[in-house]
């Protein structure tokens, strides 16, 4: 049995923690052993969670331990995920029952994969990945480490996303569609051309911001 320590003590680290509990493998695979802030007082005034067990530097990994970041920023949970690697950290990928998950699509080590998302057939996720519920990745799209892709928001077919790209609550990319690394997607947006490394581009059709 694994040992699952998630990353980060705030609210979206209490929404993974109730995510992981409606995943696939919870108590046959994993258990849920605590979360580690930097705050050890995160969790003070929240009922029915276990607790924050070290801070994320402090922390001395264990055998069977795993990890899921929460984190939503996608360069600090970059940072962070990299250092605890180097320290021999194994990430855990988490994948809600009713998450679809097409024919040779490959995920990566770390990702959350929410309830009710759709990742398409011979689609690709890099590792750290959050994938949340209802958002979909369409057929032969490549995903890099550390992309963030919120609620109800889509990659059509073939799109390419560079690493730790986000892309906001209800943002569509369109068909084939490039963004490059560390760009970000506000809400609401429909991106038809490739977004350049770093930038933001919102609207419809997306501009640069």
């Amino acid at each position: 049995m694994k040992h699952l320590i998630i990353i980060g003590g705030g609210g979206m680290g209490r929404s993974v923690y109730s995510m992981a509990e409606d995943s696939i493998g919870f108590g046959t695979e994993f258990d849920i052993k605590g979360f580690l802030d930097d705050n050890l007082n995160s969790m003070y005034g929240f009922q029915d969670y276990k607790p924050v067990i070290g801070t994320i530097e402090g922390y001395s990994i264990e055998e069977d331990d795993v990890f899921v970041c929460s984190i939503g920023d996608v360069a600090t949970k970059h940072r962070i995920c990299e250092s605890l690697r180097n320290r021999g950290a194994q990430f855990y990928t988490i994948i809600g029952k009713t998450a679809t998950v097409r024919k040779n699509a490959q995920i990566g080590d770390g990702c959350i994969i929410g309830n009710y998302t759709t990742i398409g057939t011979d689609a690709t996720l890099g590792c750290n990945c959050l994938i949340q519920s209802f958002a979909s990745v369409g057929h032969d799209c490549v995903l890099g480490d550390y992309v963030r892709m919120d609620t109800r928001s889509m990659c059509v077919g073939g799109v390419i996303i560079k690493d730790r790209v986000s892309i906001f609550t209800n943002a569509v990319i369109s068909h084939n569609v490039v963004v490059g690394e560390d760009a970000h997607v506000a809400a609401l947006s429909f991106v038809i051309r490739k977004v350049q490394p770093g930038v933001t581009v919102f609207g419809n059709p997306a501009k640069k911001l």
